[in-house]
């Protein structure tokens, strides 16, 4: 059960016991609540940035919330490497580990135009190696001090290249192979895929971080592929599947174009 306490109160609290951890260096608040979105039912956000070794993630154990505590890597082993799903004084709170040489070296990678693509669970899309500098543009500093790097012009000149290319070379492989087979299903999968990787490509030439895929479409004009899915005929052979990817794709390039003139 929620007590009493205050979201201030509450957050001061997470915050104080996160710092407090050996190896902390700064903690910090993201998600819709770092950016102003948040219902009062939102999960709290947060993220503890250590460096190197100097982070223990039995030292979270020990403090005693309830819920589940991975190790550093057992999230996948990319930028994404770690955290917990927590329940404090009857809220949900997620942590981030966040190692400050991973980060600081994504944040020179980007600053020069380079990025990886990872796959990360509960994003279509995967993520960008990038996810871990927009955290630092658009997260609130709770302890501790953090940079705090604009959108590097670099990777606004190559980041919506590299997406905008996956969304279409997923689109054409569909329209190819898919479609003809009249595999509803897998087209359905290859144009939601496509509408996130355009939509990072759109958010990208705008100068826009992206820290996940809640709200990625509409901010990129792309919620129209809702559209367009559930218009779909049905039928068994695959010229309305065509028909679909072909639609889903002018609205890509249309939001493509838009963006490339911002």
């Amino acid at each position: 059960m929620q007590s009493a306490m205050s979201e201030e109160a509450f957050l001061d609290h997470v915050a104080d016991r996160l710092g407090a951890l050996p190896g902390v260096l700064a903690v910090t608040l993201g998600g819709s609540r770092a950016q102003g979105t948040h219902s009062p039912e939102s999960d709290w956000d947060t993220a503890v940035y250590y460096r190197g070794p100097s982070f223990d993630p039995d030292e979270l154990r020990k403090v005693g919330w309830e819920g589940e505590v991975s190790g550093i890597g057992e999230w996948g082993g990319g930028v994404f490497n770690g955290g917990a799903w927590l329940t404090v004084d009857g809220r949900s709170v997620d942590v981030h580990y966040r190692d400050l040489d991973v980060v600081e070296h994504e944040l020179a990678e980007a600053e020069a135009g380079r990025f990886r693509w990872e796959p990360l669970m509960f994003h279509l899309a995967g993520i960008p190696s990038y996810l871990v500098v927009a955290e630092l543009g658009v997260n609130q500093v709770l302890r501790g001090e953090l940079p705090r790097p604009g959108y590097p012009a670099a990777l606004r000149a190559e980041a919506p290249g590299v997406w905008l290319g996956r969304a279409r070379m997923r689109l054409a492989y569909a329209r190819a192979n898919n479609a003809p087979r009249g595999h509803r299903t897998e087209v359905a999968g290859a144009v939601a895929v496509a509408a996130m990787e355009a939509a990072h490509a759109v958010l990208a030439a705008r100068g826009e971080w992206v820290t996940n895929e809640k709200r990625l479409l509409e901010r990129a004009g792309l919620r129209g592929v809702d559209h367009v899915l559930a218009g779909a005929r049905a039928g068994t052979g695959g010229e309305p599947l065509v028909g679909v990817i072909d639609e889903v794709e002018r609205l890509i390039e249309a939001a493509a174009q838009a963006a490339s003139g911002s």
